[in-house]
């Protein structure tokens, strides 16, 4: 894959990948975490202009990027609570007696735990701005269709299909098909 990018864009991702907790330890993976960096991050490099906003993207890109390539390779695996090193092993207790059975060996594993930034709190909030603002267009410019109220109904209020259905008069079908259209019309208005 040809990744078109300037030579200011690429030295920013391979900083905030160089800067990464994660990067630490793992530097012989730089190739792939820079690789899928570029690749995630190619449509949002060539739209956004702000320099500040860019930087913040490219740092939750670079951060996703890099546990899927830690994930990929075995290196990092997800739990309940997090992610964890696949590395990582502390034995903490083990019976002491003469026979030394480890079978009886307790062994834990300490979670990585991901923290949100300010700059992801940004970023959720500046999506979130735009597919609502989205979502007051794609309503006005075909009212009859109400994507406004089908949308809070479903992913703010989060009633079922069959939900709204009974509550708007219209069928599941009618509701899932509107549903499909109105999160198309959202991406189209993203690109």
């Amino acid at each position: 894959m040809e990744l078109e990018l300037a030579q200011d864009k690429i030295d920013l991702i391979e900083r905030i990948i160089k800067n990464n907790k994660k990067y630490t330890n793992n530097e012989d993976l730089y190739d792939d975490f820079f690789n899928e960096t570029c690749k995630r991050s190619l449509l949002i490099v060539k739209t956004v202009t702000s320099d500040a906003t860019l930087e913040a993207y490219l740092r939750k890109i670079a951060t996703t990027s890099i546990i899927n390539v830690l994930k990929d390779s075995g290196r990092l695996r997800r739990t309940k609570t997090g992610y964890m090193s696949t590395g990582e092993v502390s034995l903490e207790t083990i019976h002491e007696d003469s026979t030394q059975n480890y079978s009886t060996a307790q062994i834990s594993y300490s979670n990585v735990k991901i923290q949100e930034t300010p700059e992801d709190i940004v970023i959720k909030k500046e999506i979130l701005q735009r597919v609502i603002d989205s979502v007051y267009a794609i309503n006005d410019s075909e009212p009859d269709k109400k994507y406004l109220e089908l949308y809070v109904m479903r992913y703010e209020k989060g009633l079922t299909q069959n939900e709204i259905a009974a509550e708007t008069g219209l069928s599941q079908s009618e509701v899932s098909k509107r549903l499909f259209k109105l999160m198309e019309k959202v991406k189209q208005a993203f690109n």
